[in-house]
């Protein structure tokens, strides 16, 4: 039986494997000039940190977990008996919980203490149904930010995701800045209210998920992609008209700052976050092309109040993710290629069997210098060691016969101009480095 790998998961192949890298490389350069630090969180924790920081009635908590359990938690659900909270666990859906955690955690925010501001990237997983730039494994780069209350800090964070799709090749022009604020504790309620009241008179004309959702969260009726359920709910109640003066204030000192660094964006009164946790801004950016209707490449918003849920005590946060597989089909369709070219080798030939442990040793001799460098390992003949070579896309090849060793030189062969030349044994690491550069 041949394997695959599983449905709703890719191989990063080298090609998109440098990609990755790069992609990182490039969030740690940008971010990090607004100081921003690397950060690691294991990629499973306990299921009730997704439950209560994501929230219980979002979809990545109640319809896409991967629940991962030890042979000790199994034997439990064999003998029917219920599992000890430690035994609950589930791959990570997103990256904002497991930050939050290990902040409150590790104390990174003591009382007086600067915001800690944390950058990860890595690997997220939901069992959704797989489509164009949506995996069941994919990757993402995110950043947190707790400790942060000023609406400065609100357009700072935008102004940052915006700077990073430029650095990355996408032009301002080809995205949509899509903007909005969901309010805080003292007013979400009643607009939450107000949006159940207006769903519940047109019950009959919604989804049945949308139905469900009269009850569980009305507000995520808003990014229900059911053409039908997109048109009742452009009649329903705004947000602008509910928010408290405090939350009204924010939005318009946060549009303010935006206006002031040239940003320029569209207020969507639609816009909700898939997580409970977002309160006050939210925003999205969106591309015209290379994803179709799916054209979310990232976003992000502020939650005060996921610490309370996490941790000990509050602490006012907020952050963004951006995800790599859909940000790669964005670039594609840009005609925007990322990711280190791969270096051109040397390599070392072999005119026979009799010459193998002196091209051996070259061989380390080139890597030793830091010099990429392959050889032979199947006994291929040289006229099939140079067509492997040139499938290798190699820069020069370092022939080693049994003729020229006697005169202690082996030829260097520049396949770009296939000239040839000479060179001593204890000579080749410095004439390869030197022709390469």
């Amino acid at each position: 039986m041949a394997y695959k790998a599983p449905k709703g998961t890719q191989d990063l192949l080298p090609a998109q494997a440098r990609a990755w890298e790069a992609f990182k490389a490039k969030a740690l350069q940008v971010f990090g000039l607004y100081g921003y630090e690397p950060v690691e969180t294991p990629i499973f924790e306990k299921a009730e940190l997704f439950l209560r920081g994501c929230g219980e009635t979002c979809d990545a908590a109640t319809k896409e977990i991967f629940s991962v359990f030890s042979l000790g938690a199994v034997n439990c659900l064999k003998a029917d008996q219920p599992l000890k909270a430690d035994q609950k666990l589930a791959l990570r859906p997103e990256g904002t919980a497991s930050v939050v955690r290990a902040i409150a955690e590790h104390n990174l925010v003591p009382q007086g203490g600067a915001p800690a501001k944390l950058l990860y990237a890595g690997p997220m997983f939901r069992c959704e149904r797989p489509q164009k730039g949506r995996l069941r494994q994919f990757h993402q780069v995110g950043i947190e930010c707790l400790g942060a209350t000023d609406p400065s800090a609100d357009a700072e964070m935008i102004i940052m995701c915006m700077r990073f799709f430029e650095e990355l090749g996408l032009k301002r022009k080809s995205m949509t800045l899509l903007i909005n604020s969901m309010g805080c504790a003292q007013c979400r309620p009643g607009y939450t209210a107000a949006v159940k009241a207006f769903m519940q008179e047109h019950e009959a004309e919604l989804c049945e998920e949308c139905q469900r959702r009269i009850e569980t969260n009305p507000l995520r009726a808003f990014d229900c992609k059911n053409p039908q359920c997109y048109e009742v709910m452009e009649a329903a109640p705004r947000f602008s008209g509910h928010l408290c003066p405090s939350c009204r204030d924010r939005h318009e000192k946060v549009c303010a700052y935006l206006q002031a660094a040239g940003i320029d964006y569209v207020e969507d009164p639609r816009l909700v976050r898939g997580f409970d946790y977002y309160t006050g801004t939210v925003f999205e950016v969106q591309v015209t092309e290379g994803l179709g209707s799916q054209s979310a490449i990232g976003g992000g918003g502020r939650y005060d109040g996921l610490m309370g849920e996490v941790g000990d005590r509050d602490l006012p946060g907020l952050g963004f993710a951006v995800g790599f597989e859909r940000i790669m089909l964005a670039l594609e369709a840009a005609g925007v290629c990322i990711g280190c070219p791969q270096v051109k080798p040397v390599y070392v030939a072999v005119v026979d069997d009799s010459v193998r442990p002196q091209a051996f040793s070259i061989l380390q001799q080139l890597r030793d210098a830091g010099i990429r460098a392959e050889g032979d390992t199947q006994g291929r003949s040289l006229k099939s060691q140079f067509k492997v070579a040139g499938k290798m896309d190699a820069a020069l090849a370092v022939v080693v016969g049994p003729d020229e060793l006697a005169a202690g030189q082996v030829t260097i062969r520049d396949f770009s101009t296939h000239e040839e030349r000479q060179v001593g044994i204890g000579q080749v690491a410095q004439q390869v480095a030197s022709l390469l550069a």
